[in-house]
Formats: C-alpha cells, structure tokens, sequence
C-alpha cells in the first residue's frame, strides 16, 4: 500500500494537522495535495471540489485507528483537540474516543494494553 489517501477543502490544514498530531512531517505539497510521512505510514490530504463533510456517524467510510496506552489516552485526546480535532457527538464504546479531524473524518484513539 503507498498511503491513506483523505478528501478536503484544505489539504495544506489537513496535512499539518496530522503532521503535528502525529509527529509526523509534510514531505510535499502541491496546489491540490499534500504528503504526510509518519515514520513508514503516509497520507495524503487530497483538495476536492466541491467538498462534503462526511457524516459520523452514517454511511461506512474508512477511518483511522490511532492507538495509545490506556493510561495515556487523556493526554493524547488533548493533544488531538490542541491540534485542531473535535470529539463526535455520539460516541459508540467508552473504551476508545472518536475524534473528527478539521475536515470532519473520524478518528479512534485507540488504548491497547501490552
């Protein structure tokens, strides 16, 4: 697989969201895209037009699964929000949080124990 490609208004905002939530880095960027390595991972947040928001939730989309230590989950959920996320309104399972990125695509962060 080359990347995890994620549609967008801005793809400049998208890609330093997840550069920054991510320890990430925007390797390039073009009028209508932008890459995001995060160690050997990669997205790209691709400019369409017109854009629609997805809708969570609601029809089945891809999404990503961010994981962390129990323990640290509410520090990494803050630090998600620092950069920009938003939890959803509806939240399906209290062992995980669904966040929605600027763009509106959710995101899980994830505990998983050793």
């Amino acid at each position: 697989m080359a990347g995890v490609s994620l549609d967008c208004a801005d793809h400049r905002e998208l890609a330093d969201f997840y550069a920054r939530l991510l320890d990430g880095q925007v390797d390039w960027v073009t009028d209508k895209a932008a890459g995001v390595s995060v160690g050997s991972n990669k997205l790209v947040a691709q400019r369409v037009s017109p854009y629609t928001r997805p809708t969570w939730p609601g029809a089945s989309i891809v999404h990503l699964d961010l994981t962390c230590q129990p323990e640290d989950l509410p520090a990494f959920r803050a630090r998600a929000e620092e950069c920009g996320a938003v939890a959803a309104s509806f939240q399906p399972d209290e062992r995980w949080v669904v966040m929605l990125d600027p763009a509106g695509h959710p995101f899980c962060l994830t505990p998983i124990a050793d």
